[in-house]
């Protein structure tokens, strides 16, 4: 017997009220959790505003003008040049530092949306800060920190009218960093073109200076001169990084690969053994970067096949061991800190399946140990024995960030919040954030490095 009418009108709107109310209740549902999230971000990211000015906050009060914090005894290093003069002996009398990590600062401080201490640290810069020294540097380290901070600064200082309230800027930070690359020219001075790895900042090159760079050293300037090259219309800058560039791309195998450690003047390999870690790792970084923030071909076309030639030979599994450029054997069998970056690259080129899988390995050692250490040794299971250190390195989390941004999948908002919990945990002391100087115990280092402002 067929239904009534009356009775499909009654099944019909019965079905469409449950269509409607379990559709409201789903909407419910899901506006709770993306009330929940929003939550949660607002609430680890004034979590971390709160650890950038505890860090900052005992900078400025305990080692400014110096280059950084002793967090553990509330002093300071100036670590740029003691870098380059282990001894101390040969120290500039009266030298206060070069403010790194003011200087590193300063794109954080307009991220966190602090223009007036920015403005306050522009000002200071401006008057005070001189490369005029007698100090002996490193070529790299004062390119990526020094020059990169002050370029980037100028680039934020000039991008909005906004930034200033006590007086006008007139590219005071860009004239600086402008001081400093011409400073920097007198290390490309080689048969090569392949820069010296020191200089003194005030002198040039030193007699008997050691010929001996590593890849990075020298495949990792074109974005820091380039840019000085677009920003003062000098092209003599970029001319330099790039002719290093190129020389040092000539020297590869042929499997496309490259070694660790080189001479400048002769242009021949020192170590032939290679991987994405220390020593190596930026020039891979800066080949992609250089492509997306100039466009030129030739950088995505080294690029591409250096990633290729990683993905062949380095590669295994979700691990990236090291090998022999000129036979493509695997010569050592280690995780090192510094290659927590190559998953962040590997989202720049849509790579994200193996992003994904080698950020997880990562994250295991984290979870393990409670931090990244130094190095860990993949075939035996164990730390290194000496390298058990972690100085608050970045790379991991900007690869988590990087993972983020292009997946949206909330794990990655959890593994953010657990490498923020472990630093507050382990390294956060009453005078800033100090460096683990062995995971097994979780001793201290007095050392708070500026990357830890600028970049974790």
């Amino acid at each position: 017997m067929s239904p009534s009418k009356s009775a499909v009108r009654v099944w019909t709107w019965a079905l469409l009220f449950l269509v409607i109310f379990s559709t409201t209740i789903t909407n419910m549902a899901m506006s709770e959790v993306g009330f929940r999230e929003a939550a949660k971000k607002k609430y680890m990211s004034e979590k971390v505003r709160k650890m950038f000015y505890h860090a900052y906050d005992n900078y400025m009060t305990h080692a400014f003008p110096h280059d950084e914090l002793k967090p553990l005894t509330k002093t300071f290093t100036d670590s740029l040049s003691e870098l380059g003069n282990l001894k101390l002996e040969h120290l500039p009398q009266h030298y206060n530092g070069s403010a790194l990590t003011l200087i590193e600062s300063l794109s954080s401080l307009v991220v966190l949306g602090n223009y007036t201490e920015f403005e306050r640290a522009v000002w200071w810069l401006s008057d005070n800060l001189t490369f005029d020294v007698d100090a002996r540097i490193s070529l790299f380290e004062c390119n990526i920190r020094v020059l990169g901070g002050l370029v980037s600064a100028h680039i934020l200082a000039t991008d909005s009218t906004s930034r200033f309230i006590q007086g006008t800027y007139k590219n005071q930070l860009l004239n600086l960093a402008e001081d400093l690359g011409q400073r920097f020219l007198w290390a490309f001075d080689t048969p090569t073109g392949l820069p010296y790895a020191w200089i003194n900042l005030k002198y040039g090159v030193m007699e008997n200076e050691t010929t001996e760079t590593s890849t990075s050293g020298c495949g990792s300037l074109i974005l820091e001169m380039g840019a000085l090259s677009r920003l003062t219309g000098d092209s003599k800058y970029e001319a330099v990084a790039l002719r290093a560039l190129r020389k040092l791309w000539s020297m590869r195998s042929s499997l496309d690969l490259l070694g660790t450690t080189l001479d400048v003047v002769k242009g021949e390999w020192i170590e032939y053994s290679s991987g994405i870690g220390a020593g190596v790792d930026s020039f891979y970084e800066y080949l992609i970067k250089a492509h997306i923030l100039f466009g030129r071909e030739e950088f995505w076309d080294m690029f591409h096949s250096a990633y290729l030639a990683v993905q062949k030979y380095f590669r295994h599994g979700p691990w990236y061991h090291e090998a022999d450029m000129r036979t493509g054997k695997a010569t050592y069998w280690q995780l090192t800190s510094l290659q927590a970056f190559w998953p962040g690259l590997q989202i720049l080129v849509g790579d994200i399946a193996a992003a994904n899988s080698s950020h997880r390995e990562f994250f295991h050692v984290w979870e393990r140990f409670g931090v990244l250490p130094e190095r860990y040794l993949l075939d035996r299971e164990m730390l290194h024995p000496t390298e058990k250190y972690y100085p608050l390195r970045p790379e991991l989390a900007e690869s988590t960030l990087y993972l983020y941004q292009a997946t949206k999948d909330p794990w990655y908002m959890e593994v953010g919040e657990s490498i923020v919990n472990s630093l507050n945990t382990y390294t956060k002391v009453e005078g800033g954030f100090a460096s683990v100087k062995d995971v097994t115990t979780m001793q201290l280092e007095d050392h708070q490095h500026s990357f830890f402002l600028a970049e974790t």
